[in-house]
């Protein structure tokens, strides 16, 4: 009886273990994804200047083009 006390106790240890372990790599991968947004959202207003830079640039090269014909 002892044995099989023990046995059970072990096993619902393991499984407890189990679960905190799948626990932890489910929040470290979270918060891997979480870094890696805010990174991008460090880096997006650069690239969007950038973009608006080459629109503008853009847009004034073929304004210069109409009013040369």
């Amino acid at each position: 009886m002892k044995m099989l006390l023990l046995g059970f106790a072990l096993a619902t240890a393991i499984l407890a273990g189990c679960g905190v372990s799948e626990t932890a790599t489910v929040a470290a991968t979270a918060g891997a994804a979480k870094a890696k947004e805010a990174e991008q959202a460090k880096t997006a207003p650069a690239q969007v200047q950038g973009k608006l830079d080459e629109s503008f640039k853009q847009a004034e090269q073929k304004r210069e083009g109409a009013e040369s014909r």
